[in-house]
């Protein structure tokens, strides 16, 4: 689920310039890069279709490159369909929809989880829910038999309790996405946008709690009925399958459903506001950020592509006419995007800008006014929009490689049939977005863009005391029936039902056939490790360094990050704005940054424009300018950065714990973020960033990770004449000092106070005594049943039993030396307590007479050996795979190797494991939330308890351990 606040992410005019490749000691030139048009026709994904007699559409594509299929079904209801008193319905049925239905009792994460399945989720949002799977391709039917009983067979199963408890769980995910910064203006995004309620989109996806909390089985039963029958979906089966295949296994499980009632169909006008509107809002905020907002027209309107364009030009492209004048030049904006976020029945433009802090706000803000009035007038270069062009045909053929998941091949096929009624839409969009001219991008910024704006200010302040209805359990009970024409013994027309008494059985799961790593040594040392990978016409290369936040100096932390962030700023013979243009006109993205024990530059690149990206990437690698205005101008932006850390629960949470594990002396305990502190920050000097990467950032410090379609020899050809030749400069960095005594385990609370904070966010950890060399496979596989995953222990007890939390995880934090232990779980406030106690009870629980069950350990193992074909199905996945193997001293075909080792476990291996990983009395927690309202319960716990930024209030605490929060009580 999303809403708009939740998926905002994503100098002069630019003339058209031509940026050569910088020169070598060779002085190759590269090819000029290849026309859009090329790059649009490599974007195809066949596929048949057929559709059974009750109405249900399917699609299959077939992709043969490993013995997987992606299931994915899609229903045309969103939240766009909820009638007022009735929002969040949609979401709030999407997570019924996993809690079993009749025929397959329990959580649907349970059998999923069995066959392997990778890529698995669902998602709602205004015009269409969605489930999503990639499963081995003897598992399909069992992916098959789940998705046609939860739409045919569902409404027996759903009892009370689980209505309720996922009315809390939904309760906690809108409180988890309100207590972020900037949380609370998607709401006045929509109230002010969509001023007339009644319009589809004139609410929140998540929806009020107060019509949750008023959801009643009836309600339930009717929303399903209404909505989820084969009619409203599309079912897209895409891998190794075809539709001869295809056809009568999806008419076996589905052809005996009947049909739902027809769908209204909506058809809202686009709302214009009367005149613009103005509005302020405090947040717990690192610095000002202004909103700009219009409703345009929906992704089928032809107007919608040409303002796509213009976005990207205006705040999308990293050389974006706001970078280049707000952020690079005039030095007023640390951040600034532009952007649409397309929707059937009108779309939402979002220009954003956060302001440099000590900078006029105001000033500012009639400066963004100004850009935007300019370039609605002149409008962009045709250079920029054959750019934008180029960056998304580039970034289309990526996820050409995926079948399924969030952004593969089956939702391309399934976005077309449901919104434009055309299976084939994302290459009509290609191709309109290739044909676009600059001209009729300004006619319709002209058209559309000059209509009132909604504009919203966000500034640093205390909120409001946050207001909510808590969603409680009520005193309803009772299992829903199905309506008459709902037909229980499941046959329409001449389909005969398929028996349901149980789930289909797996076949046979091959093992996982890695790729061969090829390796070669460049002539200056250099080692380089290649996978071949034909998907797509696409390579990956990864330049590794041993470095990381561990080589920052004591004095200097965030040093790192700094370099890091410098390096796309300008090299000695481009400038940050040639570096952005030339990645855009190549459709490569070049990504630099790094962990805590390696740093990177990556390169993604279509093989046309091979030669001329990776000339670009070595020249950011080994000639970066480091020029004194970058500097500044990037030092203040890690500065926000760090600033806005501090009014984050997850990033103070994540900077508080590894000092308390391991000591500030020891590389490892210093803050997840990497930023340093403000006193860090601004004693770096172009003398410490120069000295890190002449020191660091050294061929004899480095090794080349590559996958592709291409073959290693012409691959290490590329690579020798770009890195073979390279020498270090300057004396090598000492090496990192790991000595430092880490602080025994203490059982403690150290409270970070947040006032008014929707949510708590708990964060625990301990160092165990393992390395990141030793072998953790079996710690891995006991800490899923523990809290590594979504059926562990832990989550299932805190969301899926109590209603607590939208989710939990425990997790190993591997690194090449010590490893912590970590567990991360944000909980509704008045339940903060007895959630430290839950969590606790469940390890040592586990750790005592209730370690790994029979049950849990065959789930364990199916899962993990059943997933490995579908798990490296992307060249990201291998190409990580082969970074850790030679960090960790693997041999190349581990991957291979694991399903014979997780066969052998027992449970005795992973109570083993566990224990001598973990003290259930060693853990140190770290609570970031409203101390007023939590003190009380913690204290009720017995532990040590340390308070940082709290002074208690005039409040009576004792008076707020049961706040209105009131979901999901026990």
């Amino acid at each position: 689920m999303s809403r708009f606040s939740r998926t905002l992410f994503f100098a002069l005019a630019t003339s058209a310039l031509t940026v050569s490749a910088p020169a070598f000691a060779d002085n190759h030139k590269a090819p000029k890069p290849a026309p859009v048009s090329e790059l649009v026709d490599a974007v195809n994904i066949p596929y048949e279709e057929f559709t059974l007699d009750n109405g249900l559409k399917v699609l299959v594509h077939t992709d043969r490159k490993a013995p997987i299929v992606a299931v994915s079904i899609w229903y045309g209801v969103g939240s766009a369909n909820e009638p007022k008193g009735k929002t969040g319905y949609a979401h709030l049925f999407e997570h019924i929809m996993f809690n079993g239905s009749e025929n397959a009792p329990g959580d649907y994460f349970e059998p999923l989880r069995q066959i392997g399945a990778t890529d698995l989720n669902g998602t709602t949002w205004l015009d269409r829910t969605n489930y999503f799977q990639t499963v081995p391709k003897s598992a399909l039917e069992v992916a098959l038999f789940l998705e046609s009983d939860r739409m045919g067979y569902l409404l027996g199963a759903v009892t009370q309790e689980k209505l309720d408890n996922q009315i809390g769980v939904v309760s906690n995910e809108k409180r988890q996405g309100d207590n972020q910064p900037y949380g609370l203006v998607g709401y006045k995004q929509t109230e002010l946008l969509f001023p007339d309620s009644s319009h589809p989109y004139g609410h929140d996806t998540i929806g009020s709690l107060e019509d949750l909390e008023a959801a009643s089985l009836d309600d339930m039963k009717t929303w399903f009925t209404d909505h989820y029958g084969p009619n409203n979906a599309i079912l897209v089966l895409a891998g190794d399958i075809d539709a001869m295949a295809a056809k009568p296994l999806v008419n076996k499980w589905f052809g005996a459903i009947p049909s739902g009632k027809p769908i209204e169909k909506l058809d809202p006008p686009i709302p214009s506001l009367a005149a613009p509107v103005f509005e302020v809002m405090k947040d717990k905020v690192a610095t000002t950020r202004i909103y700009r907002n219009w409703v345009v027209p929906g992704l089928n309107d032809p107007d919608y592509t040409k303002l796509d364009v213009g976005m990207a030009v205006l705040g999308g492209l990293a050389s974006s006419r706001l970078d280049n004048i707000m952020v690079r030049e005039e030095k007023n904006a640390v951040a600034v995007s532009a952007f649409v976020i397309p929707f059937v029945h009108g779309s939402l433009v979002n220009i954003q800008a956060d302001v440099k802090p000590g900078e006029d706000a105001d000033m500012v803000a009639k400066r963004l006014d100004e850009i935007i009035a300019d370039f609605i007038k002149t409008g962009p270069t045709a250079d920029e929009v054959q750019r934008v062009a180029t960056r998304d045909a580039a970034s289309r053929i990526a996820g050409l490689e995926q079948v399924g998941g969030f952004s593969g091949k089956a939702v391309a096929l399934a976005e077309g049939k449901l919104y434009s009624n055309d299976p084939s839409h994302f290459k009509k969009e290609l191709q309109r977005l290739a044909s676009t001219t600059p001209e009729s991008v300004t006619g319709a910024m002209q058209k559309w863009l000059t209509r009132p704006v909604v504009g919203i200010t966000v500034v640093p302040g205390e909120r409001e005391a946050y207001q909510e209805v808590g969603a409680g359990k009520g005193a309803r009970t009772g299992t829903l029936t199905a309506p008459a024409y709902y037909m229980q013994d499941g046959q329409a027309g001449t389909v005969t039902a398929p028996d349901r008494s149980s789930l289909p059985p797996v076949g046979e799961v091959p093992n996982v056939d890695f790729p061969d790593v090829e390796t070669a040594t460049l002539s200056n040392g250099i080692k380089v490790y290649f996978a071949r990978r034909d998907a797509v016409p696409m390579t990956r290369v990864t330049l590794s360094f041993d470095a990381g936040t561990t080589a920052d100096p004591a004095d200097k932390i965030g040093l790192q990050n700094f370099v890091t962030s410098m390096l796309e700023e300008g090299t000695t013979s481009l400038n940050s704005i040639q570096i952005a243009e030339q990645q855009e006109r190549l459709g490569a993205n070049i990504g630099v940054g790094g962990g805590r024990d390696q740093t990177a530059v990556s390169l993604s690149a279509v093989n046309p424009n091979l030669d001329a990206s990776l000339d670009l990437m070595a020249d950011i690698v080994k000639n970066p300018a480091f020029k004194s205005d970058d500097i500044e101008r990037i030092r203040v932006q890690q500065l926000t950065s760090i600033e806005a850390a501090a009014n984050d629960p997850g990033s103070i949470a994540g900077n508080a714990l590894p000092p308390l594990l391991f000591g500030e002396a020891h590389p490892y305990g210093r803050g997840f973020s990497g930023d340093g502190t403000k006193e860090s920050v601004s004693s770096i000097t172009r003398d410490d960033l120069v000295k890190f990467h002449n020191g660091w950032m050294r061929p004899e410090n480095a090794t080349l990770f590559a996958t592709g379609n291409i073959a290693r020899k012409a691959l290490v050809d590329k690579l020798e004449m770009r890195f073979g030749k390279w020498k270090g400069t300057g004396k090598a960095a000492p090496a990192k000092n790991f000595d430092a005594a880490i602080p025994a385990a203490q059982e403690k609370i150290v409270v970070i106070h947040r006032a008014n904070s929707p949510q708590s966010l708990i964060y625990a950890g301990q160092v165990t005594p393992l390395k990141g060399t030793d072998d953790l496979l079996t710690l891995d596989a006991a800490n899923e049943v523990l809290g590594g995953n979504f059926l562990s222990r832990i989550n299932m007890d805190l969301r899926e039993t109590k209603g607590w939390s939208y989710g939990t995880r425990n997790s190993i934090l591997r690194g090449e030396h010590e490893v912590p232990y970590l567990m991360r779980a944000p909980v509704q406030t008045n339940q903060t307590g007895p959630a430290v106690a839950a969590i606790k009870a469940q390890v040592v629980d586990f750790l005592g007479e209730n370690g790994v069950t029979d049950a849990e350990l065959k789930r364990t193992v199916n899962g993990n050996v059943r997933q490995l074909p579908g798990q490296f199905e992307r060249s990201t996945s291998v190409l990580g795979q082969m970074q850790e193997d030679v960090q960790f001293g693997r041999p190349s075909n581990y991957a291979e190797t694991v399903a014979a080792r997780y066969r052998t476990l027992t449970a005795e291996d992973l109570n083993k494991a566990m224990a001598d990983a973990v003290d259930p009395n060693g853990f140190t927690w770290v609570i970031v939330g409203d101390a007023d309202k939590i003190k009380p319960q913690l204290e009720a716990l017995g532990m040590p308890i340390e308070y940082r930024g709290y002074e208690a209030s005039d409040t009576d605490v004792s008076k707020l351990s049961s706040s209105s929060d009131s979901d999901g009580d026990e």
